[in-house]
């Protein structure tokens, strides 16, 4: 029997499975089927150790035990390896370790760090989450790139990200952002199980409205989401109002031009009925100018969409600097003039490295 595994890797992790999958594992030990939805329940709770599933008999924690010294599975542990908590409004920066070595049956204990941020809103509490350890975008003004691409998370990674965040704070997520390190259309088929498994009424229930994707433009994946999560909200990451603009800022506009993106937006409204909302980094002189947010506002015209302003959050390595204050209400003023809807971000975090990459970045600088 053929149980999900990530790339590479030589265990099974078990927070990666789903009840179904669950279910055919405890068969292939000699237990029966319900005994996967208990098991589910606590990785959802966060359970470390096989101790702690109190409802299994101990000769089934026992054996759980034994294989997971032998190698053959793993509860997918993950640490916290930085924390930064704001003083102003409750937000929480992590730095995960994932281990990666033992994972992979490699031997080694390497550690593969990735971030997430919790956030407090009125709605209730919100976790932005990574798809990747590191990223392969190439987008000039972005931390998470630099470095390259380490390896896509599974699905259990990304769901201890939430879990992890759950634990240490003691509050409960209700929305969940996947916006964090990494392009999730580039690990699709993981973050599509990951929605699945906090969706499962057996764990977190989530539901799938209060889940958002971002993306910076894999096109042919737009049509695909669609189909495979209608009800998840869809973000991108758009950053500029032309292709020549948007080439010199995001490496993907080269493979997928913004023309064939926006299309692909429309074809997304036209299936789903869902607004999408388009990320626009303000960045100081680059792309801010009046001029191009009437160019901005051409080119969404008659789509169903809202533009989230996000002034650029400062990243030495990079040379680019968010707009000032003045500019970005100017911006905001002239989108809304011409009948966009478009909002300014909230600043949470901004006495911590709130910027995607940020702390992973100084993590790897001290290393």
């Amino acid at each position: 029997m053929r149980f999900y595994k990530a790339e590479n890797y030589k265990m099974i992790n078990l927070r990666d499975l789903n009840t179904k999958e669950l279910g055919e594992y405890m068969n292939s030990i000699g237990e029966k089927s319900f005994r996967a939805k208990q098991v589910f329940e606590w990785l959802s709770k966060g359970a470390d150790s096989f101790d702690e599933m109190t409802n299994l008999s101990k000769d089934l924690r026992e054996r759980l035990k034994a294989a997971e010294a032998g190698g053959e599975i793993t509860l997918g542990h993950i640490n916290i390896l930085k924390k930064q908590e704001s003083r102003t409004d409750g937000t929480v920066k992590y730095l995960f370790g994932l281990s990666e070595g033992a994972a992979c049956g490699t031997g080694e204990a390497d550690e593969v760090a990735v971030e997430s941020v919790f956030m407090k809103y009125k709605y209730g509490n919100s976790i932005c989450v990574s798809s990747q350890a590191g990223c392969r975008m190439g987008c000039a003004f972005c931390a998470s790139t630099l470095g390259g691409l380490t390896r896509n998370l599974t699905p259990g990674e990304i769901l201890m990200q939430v879990i992890g965040a759950e634990r240490d704070t003691g509050e409960k997520i209700s929305h969940i952002v996947i916006m964090g390190t990494g392009e999730p259309f580039d690990n699709y088929e993981n973050i599509v199980k990951f929605i699945n498994l906090v969706h499962d009424p057996a764990g977190l229930g989530l539901s799938m409205r209060n889940i958002t994707v971002s993306t910076c433009g894999l096109v042919p994946k737009i049509a695909e989401f669609a189909k495979d999560l209608p009800q998840v909200n869809l973000a991108v990451s758009l950053h500029a109002p032309n292709g020549e603009l948007r080439s010199r800022l995001m490496p993907i506009n080269k493979s997928w031009p913004i023309d064939r993106l926006i299309a692909a937006c429309r074809g997304y409204t036209e299936v789903t009925h869902r607004r999408i909302t388009f990320e626009y980094a303000l960045i100081d002189g680059v792309n801010d100018s009046i001029a191009q947010a009437d160019e901005l506002s051409t080119l969404l015209k008659g789509l169903l969409c809202h533009v989230n302003l996000i002034p650029l959050n400062r990243v030495s390595e990079t040379g680019f600097a968010g707009s000032t204050k003045e500019q970005v209400a100017a911006f905001l003023a002239r989108l809304t003039e011409r009948g966009i809807t478009a909002t300014v971000r909230r600043e949470l975090g901004s006495d911590i490295d709130a910027a995607c990459g940020q702390l992973r970045l100084t993590h790897r600088g001290k290393m």
